[in-house]
């Protein structure tokens, strides 16, 4: 059968250039896992898959696409050949059935032997269906699956999807695949850039669709290759006036989403605005225009920026000028609001906080900020921080919500605070505080530096989650509006990488006495037990996304440890232990011995009696417990799980032993009961810290 590309194209109005990367990867993703699951292509082939993506358009180009599957060949089992036929040698009714619905006479089926006897059999050629017929299947999961979270309707049909879609291109090598998407029937026609080309462009074989789009549609379909122009282009246009254009991968990628064509285009401002904060600069150009902005070689703000246009203009000059008449207009915005902020302190703009209302259960901003005050002064003292700096970075934490800078640019919260108090002449800790409290923002973000930041960020953190969870805000599925789960995410982080031994429910506690105290909001305990279950329960994922393994992580879990910073070190301790060559035969003998003693009906102790040992292997393994009990113990109260675990190592040899030439179940119950409580005693060591069984 000869393979050739296929080409599917989905064509629509402009994507959420947010999320044309992920509908990209995952389109690709969905389009080359159909295929192989129908062995059109092999896993060398789906390597080789080439994505398309642009502000109008998802495609996926793969090679070698076969069209139709390879023919199977299935082996059918019939009768026993002994129930087969009779004694006379005739056939049975159980063969003539097996025959009949092979379609085949008795004579001409073969016999198969195993093992276990001779059958009657029949080797079918099941006839491979055709990529016509399997690309709509193919097509409509992957659409199906796509990351969207709200799909819209269009016109008087029931389709949905992200954008309303306008034409559809499946293409075999030159032949056109029928097939249908959200009621678009298929065709070889696409549509090239919005304004640089005019109709519809016939593509006459797969293989040339990306050539022929740039040539005749003006549309760069590749997204990698499109990404890395327009960073050449502002790379070099910075270079131009002797500066340089940070990396910024979110707004690179939702730029390359805006563009099917880009031209870059250098613009400047006034170098009065360079006196307003380089952030609020920053943000006006990168979130509210999509501008690179330019550093020099000191890393700060140079008055210029570049903008990427989607058109080849004929008169740049003017293009550059109406962009720099909107920017200007955005800074003058923001130099005002500069201004105007710091005719008032971050302390007189406390009072306003009482008319920001936080949630309805949970009363006012300003309720929220002496909430957090008075849990971040307990946080700092069990720091060794100054209460004093974290109560008041905690008091001034929120005050720049009410700024004019904040309410227009409301990414800049806690940074502008930070400006304020520097200003106002706060300890340089208290700005710390206000801004740091924020961090970390994102998954791999920096923490906050200083103990008292530190402080008020979990109290920040806590103070919602107690309050959250008392007021039925818990987050449900894939839902999770207060993001509740990133907090906890934080929460584990400051505590472990900041090293400290904070016990969940303790500071779950503190919180639920800080609310009874200041608004006589009470948080049952059994909401109390849900909010530690959750934020532990995110330790899962953090340690999975460090590579982690499942069971290693559970094996902790069960031990329920409720010291993040414990946990640390139990699980990089088993994690290590795991490679360990003694690990899999006492992984495997702790979970016999849980099977064993989950089987007892009354309570087993670890009180063994010497006097009870009879066989020279249940001997020695008390002998050798005994002999590193102490010190385990000792180990693993100061927290050094790793040089526990390799001192319980040594069991190996004796519990291996014990298991080969003792009767555990003995018919003498005192025996019983006693080599029962020598298994438990062992269990028991392993138990402090995680358990082991679970590794097996």
């Amino acid at each position: 059968m000869s393979s050739r590309t296929l080409l599917i194209e989905l064509g629509t109005e402009e994507l959420p250039p947010k999320a044309l990367l992920k509908l990209s990867d995952a389109f690709t993703r969905e389009i080359t896992s159909g295929l192989l699951g129908a062995q059109l292509i092999t896993e060398s082939d789906a390597q080789q898959t080439l994505p398309y993506a642009t502000p109008r358009r998802l495609a996926v180009s793969t090679g070698n696409v076969l069209p139709a599957q390879p023919d199977q060949v299935v082996e059918r089992r019939g009768p026993a050949v002994q129930a087969a036929f009779n004694a006379e040698g005739q056939a049975t009714p159980a063969a003539l059935g097996f025959a009949k619905s092979c379609g085949v006479e008795v004579e001409e089926l073969e016999r198969l032997k195993t093992d276990k006897g001779e059958w009657l059999s029949y080797n079918l050629v099941e006839k491979g269906k055709t990529l016509e017929v399997l690309i709509q299947e193919i097509l409509a999961q992957a659409i199906k699956r796509l990351p969207i979270p709200k799909r819209m309707r269009w016109g008087a049909g029931d389709a949905e999807f992200v954008r309303p879609l306008k034409w559809l291109i499946v293409m075999h090598g030159n032949e056109i695949i029928p097939a249908t998407a959200l009621d678009i029937t298929s065709s070889n026609e696409t549509r090239g850039h919005r304004f640089h080309s005019q109709g519809p462009i016939a593509i006459n074989n797969a293989d040339n669709y990306e050539s022929v789009l740039l040539d005749q549609g003006h549309v760069i379909a590749d997204f990698a290759k499109r990404r890395q122009m327009i960073s050449d282009q502002a790379t070099e246009a910075a270079l131009s006036v002797g500066g340089t254009v940070e990396e910024d991968t979110g707004l690179l990628d939702e730029v390359t989403g805006l563009v099917e064509y880009p031209s870059p285009i250098l613009g400047s401002f006034d170098d009065d605005f360079l006196d307003v904060p380089q952030e609020c600069l920053v943000s006006s150009m990168r979130d509210h225009q999509k501008y690179f902005h330019v550093i020099g070689k000191d890393k700060k703000l140079i008055p210029y920026f570049i903008t990427i246009s989607n058109i080849e203009s004929k008169n740049p000059e003017q293009v550059k000028t109406g962009n720099e008449k909107v920017l200007r207009a955005r800074l003058s915005d923001a130099q005002f609001f500069w201004e105007t902020d710091q005719k008032s302190t971050l302390e007189s703009r406390i009072d306003r906080l009482k008319s920001v209302r936080f949630h309805a259960k949970l009363g006012n901003l300003y309720e929220r900020t002496k909430r957090i005050e008075a849990l971040a002064g307990e946080l700092a003292a069990k720091m060794n921080g100054s209460v004093t700096d974290a109560k008041r970075g905690a008091l001034l934490a929120k005050a720049d919500l009410v700024s004019d800078m904040v309410g227009e640019f409301d990414e800049l919260q806690g940074i502008m605070g930070h400006y304020y108090a520097d200003r106002e002449g706060e300890p340089s800790i208290v700005g710390d505080c206000i801004e740091q409290h924020y961090w970390p923002k994102f998954a791999g973000d920096s923490l906050p530096v200083s103990n008292e930041a530190q402080a008020v960020a979990l109290a920040d953190r806590i103070d919602s989650f107690v309050g959250l969870f008392g007021a039925g805000e818990r987050p449900t599925g894939d839902k999770d509006p207060y993001a509740l789960r990133r907090a906890a995410l934080s929460i584990l982080r400051i505590l472990i990488e900041r090293e400290h031994s904070f016990s969940i429910p303790e500071i779950v506690k503190q919180s639920v006495n800080i609310y009874a105290e200041y608004q006589s909001y009470v948080i049952d305990s059994d909401t109390q037990k849900d909010i530690v279950e959750f934020i532990l329960g995110r330790l899962t994922a953090l340690y999975q996304s460090q590579d982690i393994a499942r069971n290693t992580i559970n094996a902790v879990m069960a031990c329920k440890p409720e010291v993040p910073l414990d946990f640390e070190h139990r699980v990089k301790a088993v994690h290590a232990f795991n490679d360990a060559a003694e690990a899999a035969d006492l992984a495997s003998a702790n979970k016999r011995i849980s099977n064993l003693l989950k089987k007892q009906k009354q309570a087993i102790s670890s009180d063994v009696e010497p006097s009870l040992l009879s066989e020279d292997a249940e001997k020695q393994l008390f002998n050798a417990i005994c002999e590193i009990e102490s010190e385990c113990t000792d180990l693993f109260s100061n927290g050094d799980y790793a040089q526990g675990l390799n001192k319980l190592a040594s069991l190996r040899s004796p519990v291996d032993d014990f298991f080969e030439h003792v009767m555990v179940m003995s018919e003498d119950e005192a025996q019983r009961n006693n080599r029962l409580a020598l298994l438990k005693k062992l269990q028991s060591l392993f138990l402090q810290v995680a358990d082991i069984a679970l590794l097996s």
